[in-house]
């Protein structure tokens, strides 16, 4: 079983929940260590004093606040505690709204909510109130010294706790160079709409996450083991030439690209057959997802 991150209660109205949360998300990144290219020998970190230059061990290191240069106030867990008990034991739901009002762009990291011993009745309520409407809780949660802007979704059998980036951590949109908003602003035609929508619908299929991996971590994996066997672990390979520019036409015939994109796919399958006939058959294999 995964530690608890943070042990509390979900709170809104008069309905308190305890609950820990833990982590939904799980790290599958290549450990690359970092290495001397002379002689190919670990490089290490060390946690040492500005001022003496001697290292200092983990028990010997506290927190604190630089108010002016070189000046500090000392914050110990407790200080951060006290600033505001409630905030760090309580997820505080402030409204509901429809999931589709929230922006994909403000979910940040996901967390599962467990409900602590007692309250697996009033978390099961709240579960199911959340499945019953289809409606998301947004609510603060104090974690790590920082509050979070949080969403509290239904995900099957659990509530999903999904940090969110607070407005002015987004890149206003209108900053950015994007196309027209409008067809004939962006230069697309009827033709090539219709063209598009056709592809789209003949790759559409019911969503099957297991399909997808991180292939390219294997095949970063299969590398190690090629150069193993060759016994070229201490080679360095020398960078690829950087291909040559080509200074033709920018302009791009996307009446032509979509003709050979569908001329390439299967024939589009009625979204009421496909509905009916991947129930009566197993899940597609596997799939590799291009990196």
């Amino acid at each position: 079983m995964a530690r608890a991150l943070w042990r509390g209660a979900i709170s809104f109205g008069l309905v308190h929940i305890p609950v820990e949360l833990i982590s939904a998300s799980l790290d599958h990144e290549l450990d690359l260590s970092m290495l001397d290219r002379r002689d190919f020998a670990p490089i290490g970190y060390k946690r040492y004093n500005k001022r003496t230059g001697k290292e200092v061990e983990w028990d010997d290191i506290i927190k604190g606040y630089e108010y002016k240069a070189d000046e500090y106030v000392v914050l110990s867990e407790e200080d951060l505690k006290q600033a505001n008990v409630k905030a760090t034991q309580t997820i505080a739901i402030d409204t509901f709204v429809d999931a589709v009002e929230v922006p994909l762009t403000f979910y940040a990291h996901p967390y599962y909510l467990l409900p602590a011993k007692g309250g697996e009745k009033v978390y099961a309520l709240l579960r199911e109130t959340l499945r019953k409407v289809d409606k998301v809780a947004i609510a603060s949660i104090v974690m790590r010294t920082k509050q979070h802007l949080c969403a509290l979704v239904c995900v099957g059998d659990a509530i999903v706790l999904n940090t969110l980036r607070y407005a002015d951590e987004l890149r206003p949109t209108e900053d950015l160079d994007l196309p027209g908003s409008t067809l004939k602003a962006a230069g697309i035609t009827d033709k090539e709409l219709k063209m598009a929508l056709s592809l789209v619908e003949g790759m559409s299929e019911t969503w099957h996450p297991g399909q997808y991996h991180d292939s390219y971590r294997e095949d970063v994996l299969a590398l190690v083991k090629k150069k193993i066997k060759a016994k070229q672990t201490k080679t360095i390979t020398a960078p690829a030439p950087e291909p040559q520019e080509e200074h033709g036409s920018n302009v791009i015939d996307l009446v032509a690209l979509l003709q050979q994109s569908l001329g390439k796919k299967a024939p589009a399958v009625p979204a009421r057959k496909r509905a009916a006939s991947s129930t009566s058959r197993n899940p597609p294999p596997a799939r590799r997802k291009t990196a």
